[in-house]
């Protein structure tokens, strides 16, 4: 069996709870999530491949991951500072009424909000005044990972259509010929983004040179048809 190290790629399994009372909040499995309420339409269930190291997953669990074994299973305990971070006081924001008002919104507790781009929770609205907490809904818990190793990932188009998916979530073909990889996407990305792309494929996996194009049944429909 081989132990996980930095930098590999693993498909796992896996399944989050919080320690003090075994509620789910997080799964890959459809039939978890649809037995727990937190089951999302658009969300893609199955097996995750990841590279170790990279943070694509939540931090405490990625670095548990080193030193594990493939084709097993495990149980990862993270303490409030490992998951979702202590609470912070400074996160805890007092905005009057008339802020929500002027947005038509009633701020009951428990009803998230978004201030500026940042989500949080009413926690208390009295008095013409509203205590919204932009703490993650999750810190200050313990949480508890049921993970399944399936196995290294080696395969390298294996390993860049996972970092596609992670980077950009959309699915990608990927054919790799002595170390020179040719992508193709669904949608067309700025040229900005392709270099990104191609910067972390080329930090992360073996190749020496990266081709990426769209998905010509994609590229036409986006062209219109030909005259």
């Amino acid at each position: 069996m081989g132990k996980i190290k930095k930098k590999d790629f693993v498909e796992i399994e896996y399944t989050g709870k919080l320690a003090e009372d075994d509620l789910v909040f997080d799964t890959t499995d459809e039939k978890i999530a649809k037995e727990n309420a937190i089951f999302e339409e658009n969300h893609l269930y199955g097996p995750v491949t990841v590279c170790v190291g990279e943070k694509q997953i939540l931090e405490g669990m990625d670095k548990n991951l080193i030193g594990k074994e493939e084709n097993k299973e495990y149980t990862i305990k993270l303490s409030a500072e490992q998951g979702f971070g202590k609470k912070d006081a400074k996160l805890l924001k007092l905005i009057p009424s008339s802020t929500f008002r002027k947005q038509k919104i009633n701020p009951v507790p428990g009803l998230q909000v978004n201030i500026d781009g940042t989500i949080g929770t009413v926690k208390t609205a009295s008095g013409g005044r509203v205590i919204v907490d932009f703490n993650h809904p999750l810190s200050g818990r313990d949480l508890k990972y049921n993970v399944t190793i399936n196995k290294i990932v080696k395969d390298q188009e294996k390993q860049i259509q996972a970092l596609i998916s992670i980077l950009l979530n959309q699915d990608s073909k990927v054919n790799v010929k002595e170390n020179r990889a040719e992508i193709e996407l669904e949608n067309k990305l700025p040229d900005e983004v392709v270099d990104k792309l191609k910067e972390e494929i080329t930090k992360l996996v073996d190749v020496k040179s990266i081709k990426i194009k769209v998905q010509e049944a994609k590229k036409q429909k986006a062209e219109g048809p030909d005259r």
